[in-house]
């Protein structure tokens, strides 16, 4: 008894503290917000003189982040609202709705009058009731300047059927904030966490809320169980069973003063209803198996067919007090609820065409069928990769790459090397990046926009790619988008940022070279580790080529690591090459 009123006690004490933390931040941002507000009332005039919904056929939009990208219920079609753009000077906010055609491969903007203010970073999510809908919670308002910020805690809906913009009104809801995450739930739409900041202060949250579409009415939930910590821009997703996986996200705490540091988490809980117990709820912590995410933010979600979840991207930073350096990303997983696993998202490519490439030769016109008449080509290499878990968790991939004997026993010839012709052709994908928004319709996913950042620069993307995600074969650009033409105010070395935005694209003949270089190495059979001699048993195998493994075990391990783990490691590494190799 004694140890659980202490820690209820301790409980009540950490609500207390982030209840006067947020009457703190509300009560320095309020001036501020008043400030913006006249800009935001400003703006709604604008709109008040919209008086019918006018659909105009358009170019793609202009570079965005932060917006919403919805695939329609029931039509097929993408709908992009909101987002924010900086060039270097003065922050623009939007309040724009788009519409992407999948059938036509067309734009069209649609005014409908009265629609939310401009904003970014809100959450936005579509049901089918009522002929479709789409709901928009929160997201923020800022300065032209960057400096200010209003956060919104209003709540939209668009009723797609007619095209008109409607605000509920229900009291009881979230705070205002942004970052936040909200998914469909049944008949509800669940909130969880996010952000809210001013000049001098901000808070993060972990709270949880549900919006009843039937009731129009808002619940504030008290899961029992220890939840995520406080943060924004985490993946949240609906299991099968119903019920809630939130995963990652961001948050920063001030470590002393104007001194703050950012956490990239990599937890994962779920959140579920307890049978028989309406309305109750119940956190647990989960630990996923297979291939998990580097730790990041700025990652983009969406769902993936099969009930599985995909992240795309992000930005792995680098804090330091004085500055924030990172690497972006453009890889792709997906977590699978039934399984509890992360799946690392590999494209397989079209056969055909790395056949070809391997062989280094290009298909003839009209040849192909006399190939398949004359029988199958050359024998391809075989791969055998097997996962190794040593004891301090690490996983390590072992590759062995068996080269295939030709056909008739020949020596293969120069013909079999890729031509550099075939080598330097560059692979279609959208370049690495944070904060692009994702749908999924049809199976297929959709990747507009987001940004990465060149020096002092910030560039945003306003390109559209697609990945069949039943086939996982290749991207497809949609709409191609060149940053080099993009507008930039600020004074920076444009040589410079020039180079580094084209390194960040790949475009640049080095970076051929080395894709040429890399493709030789995968032809000449990958990683070359101690071969079995011919009738060897693994206890002479071992003590012949141990210093190997134990080096690459090493390089593998975690900084730190007890060298008895590291033999074990290495043990476990050569026993599965030697198996595989048997």
């Amino acid at each position: 008894m004694g140890k659980k009123g202490k820690k209820e006690k301790k409980g009540r004490g950490a609500e207390k503290t982030a209840a006067k933390m947020e009457k703190k931040v509300s009560k320095r941002s309020r001036k501020e917000e008043e400030d913006l507000e006249a800009l935001i009332a400003h703006f709604q005039t604008l709109d008040a003189r919209r008086t019918q919904v006018v659909e105009t056929p358009c170019s793609p939009p202009s570079p965005r982040l932060n917006a919403s990208l919805s695939a329609h219920p029931e039509k097929d079609e993408l709908i992009l609202f909101g987002g924010e753009y900086f060039n270097g000077q003065k922050t623009l906010l939007y309040n724009e709705l788009y519409t992407y055609s999948i059938r036509k491969d067309a734009w069209t903007k649609v005014d409908i009058p009265n629609p939310p203010p401009r904003r970014c970073a809100h959450q936005a999510v579509a049901v089918p009731q009522g002929g479709g809908q789409l709901w928009i919670f929160g997201g923020e308002f800022a300065s032209p300047d960057g400096e200010q910020f209003y956060h919104y805690r209003d709540l939209w809906v668009l009723h797609l059927a007619t095209k008109t913009w409607e605000q509920v009104r229900s009291p009881g809801g979230p705070s205002g904030r942004s970052g936040h995450r909200m998914v469909a739930w049944k008949r509800q739409l669940i909130l969880f966490g996010g952000f809210h900041e001013s000049t001098r202060d901000y808070i993060y949250y972990n709270d949880v809320y549900t919006f009843d579409l039937d009731t129009s009415t808002w619940t504030k939930l008290s899961p029992s169980g220890t939840g995520p910590t406080p943060r924004s821009g985490c993946q949240m997703s609906v299991t099968p069973q119903g019920s809630i996986v939130i995963y990652g996200g961001y948050s920063k705490q001030r470590v002393r003063k104007d001194v703050d540091r950012g956490t990239q988490h990599g937890d994962m809980f779920l959140l579920k209803p307890e049978e028989g117990r309406e309305g109750r709820w119940a956190w647990t912590r989960i630990n996923p198996s297979g291939a998990k995410p580097s730790p990041r933010s700025g990652f983009s979600v969406a769902a993936a067919p099969n009930h599985q979840t995909l992240l795309f991207g992000g930005v792995c930073d680098e804090e330091e007090e004085e500055s924030l350096q990172g690497d972006f990303l453009n890889d792709l997983y997906f977590y699978d609820p039934a399984r509890n696993r992360w799946f690392a998202g590999q494209l397989k490519g079209p056969k055909a065409e790395k056949r070809r490439r391997r062989r280094g030769k290009r298909a003839e016109p009209g040849t192909a069928d006399k190939q398949e008449v004359e029988g199958p080509g050359a024998p391809e290499p075989l791969e055998v990769v097997r996962e190794v878990v040593s004891e301090a968790g690490t996983v390590v991939t072992i590759k062995q790459v068996l080269a295939a004997p030709s056909s008739a026993g020949r020596p293969a010839s120069d013909d079999d090397e890729d031509s550099p012709d075939e080598a330097g052709v560059p692979t279609v994908e959208p370049s690495p990046r944070s904060n692009a928004m994702l749908a999924v319709k049809h199976g297929r996913l959709y990747l507009y926009g987001g940004m990465f950042e060149a020096g002092d620069r910030q560039v945003t993307l306003s390109d559209l790619y697609c990945l069949d995600l039943h086939k996982m074969d290749a991207w497809t650009a949609l709409v191609e988008a060149d940053p080099e033409n993009q507008e930039w105010l600020e004074e920076t070395d444009s040589e410079e940022d020039s180079d580094e935005v084209e390194g960040a694209e790949g475009g640049g003949e080095d970076d051929e070279d080395d894709e040429d270089e890399e493709e030789e190495e995968d032809d000449d059979g990958g990683e070359h580790h101690p071969s079995v001699m011919p009738g060897e048993p693994f206890v002479d195998y071992l003590p012949r080529t141990e210093q190997y493994w134990v080096k690459l075990a090493r390089e593998a391990a975690a900084p730190g690591a007890q060298e008895k783990r590291v033999l074990r490691s290495a043990q476990a590494m050569a026993k599965a090459f030697f198996e595989a190799s048997a």
